[in-house]
């Protein structure tokens, strides 16, 4: 990690924060996204992009990001938005949601891949972002513990699918599973393997 491009922004005294995603490319459960803003000049020591990190060091960074952040929020849109206004617009709508309720509102957002639409404030995408910003990393952290938290009761919930295990993400285990038993009330109907399923 990298943390160039916030030490430039805590330089000119910018108030920002770092925004990501979980659970994008998934067949089953919500979109979750997450907003940190970092106390100026916080390098927390370990954060790193959340896919390079145990669930267990995920973990314990969540703790600590949420105890030194100067303000951090979670949000999600559920599989029934995504169904109905497709992936991309209900993570951004998450994004600005989670982005809503920072307290301050920052002057700037940057943002893992795509600018979000429709925000009040300035936004930057920034390409492997989660590598490039801890401030996006620690986002991506948060995101990541939430969804895999959410996933784990769905898959007490809806048991047969491996929610716990893959998270919802369309492993051949998973899409097995997917086609034995029929999508799950929280799969994305809109999603390949998923109306393959419902129309076969």
């Amino acid at each position: 990690m990298n943390p160039r491009l916030d030490r430039q922004l805590w330089k000119n005294s910018t108030v920002f924060c770092g925004v990501d995603e979980a659970g994008r490319g998934a067949l089953a459960g919500p979109v979750v996204a997450a907003a940190v803003l970092l106390e100026p000049g916080d390098e927390i020591d370990g954060v790193e992009d959340s896919k390079k990190l145990s669930p267990r060091r995920r973990q314990e960074l969540s703790m600590t990001i949420k105890d030194r952040a100067r303000s951090w929020s979670v949000c999600l849109s559920t599989h029934s938005v995504i169904d109905n206004v497709n992936i991309l617009q209900a993570t951004f709508r998450a994004m600005r949601r989670a982005v809503s309720r920072l307290e301050p509102i920052p002057e700037l957002v940057l943002v893992d891949g795509r600018a979000i639409p429709g925000l009040m404030v300035g936004c930057r995408g920034v390409t492997g972002g989660d590598r490039k910003s801890i401030s996006i990393a620690c986002a991506s952290i948060l995101a990541k513990v939430h969804r895999d938290f959410i996933m784990e009761r769905l898959g007490q919930r809806y048991p047969g699918y491996g929610f716990a295990r893959h998270k919802g993400y369309p492993t051949r285990a998973h899409v097995l599973a997917l086609r034995s038993n029929g999508p799950s009330p929280v799969h994305r109907q809109t999603f390949g393997p998923v109306r393959d399923c419902v129309l076969s």
